[in-house]
């Protein structure tokens, strides 16, 4: 009803609203400066003065609206809804025998988990990468020649073999100060390795025995029988066979046989 009322007094009409305009029949008298004007400059005028009108009869009718359609702030009376509302005190209870139900506060309700602050977390592990030089050796290789001035089988290191030297660079990974990973980045050769060269005899050895006879006989400048009367130098002991020449005479009979 109260809010009736007040749009009842806000559609009265203002006291004492003056004389009402005069309804527009024609166009009124023009200054000397509308007469003067340029036929353009008189058509934006008009228009102009035709827009402006339009735009506060357009205002003037959504306030109007607005007022009409909106709900009025009640006004401040010296009745009893401008006094302050008291705070309504609830009678205790009579006891029933039954126990109070206990009110639960805030701070007694199950929290949610709170995840920890990163103060508190376990601290980053530390990584740190490093580059490690290390040096290693470069076994020597060895080749074989064939020596005829050398006696069959008889090896003789012509060249001595050195190692080489190879530098290789690692990328060494430590997580908390313990190495973690090692990965080889370069590998350079810094010193080349000398190839050991052996010579190898391939030179028959003479034999010591005459070839006339059989089993051998030395070769000297003469032979005789062991125990015979012969003065050497060299001697034979056992009977021999004849294959050839009996260069030192010791087949006396011609059997085929010496010192027989």
């Amino acid at each position: 009803m109260f809010a009736t009322t007040l749009i009842a007094v806000t559609m009265q009409p203002p006291p004492n609203p003056g004389p009402p305009h005069a309804p527009l029949s024609g166009p009124g008298p023009r200054p000397n400066w509308f007469r003067r004007a340029s036929p353009a400059s008189r058509v934006a005028v008009i228009l102009g003065s035709v827009a402006l009108s339009f735009l506060l009869l357009c205002c003037a009718g959504t306030a109007i609206v607005g007022a009409l359609t909106g709900e009025p702030t009640p006004a401040r009376t010296g009745t009893a809804a401008e006094q302050p509302q008291q705070p309504i005190v609830a009678a205790p209870a009579e006891p029933t025998g039954e126990a109070p139900a206990q009110e639960v506060s805030p701070a007694a309700a199950p929290s949610s988990p709170v995840a920890p602050s990163p103060s508190s977390a376990a601290p980053a592990p530390v990584v740190q990468v490093t580059t490690v030089t290390e040096r290693a050796a470069i076994r020597y290789g060895e080749r074989t020649v064939k020596d005829s001035s050398l006696a069959e089988g008889k090896r003789v290191v012509r060249t001595k073999g050195v190692n080489g030297v190879k530098t290789l660079t690692y990328e060494v990974t430590t997580t908390d100060g313990v190495r973690t990973a090692k990965k080889l980045v370069k590998s350079v050769v810094t010193k080349q390795p000398v190839t050991q060269v052996v010579a190898v005899g391939t030179k028959k050895a003479q034999s010591r025995c005459d070839p006339n006879y059989s089993p051998c006989v030395p070769i000297a400048s003469d032979v005789d029988c062991a125990g015979g009367s012969g003065n050497g130098p060299a001697y034979v002991s056992g009977v021999v066979k004849v294959i050839g020449s009996d260069i030192y005479d010791l087949d006396r009979d011609n059997d085929g046989y010496g010192c027989d």
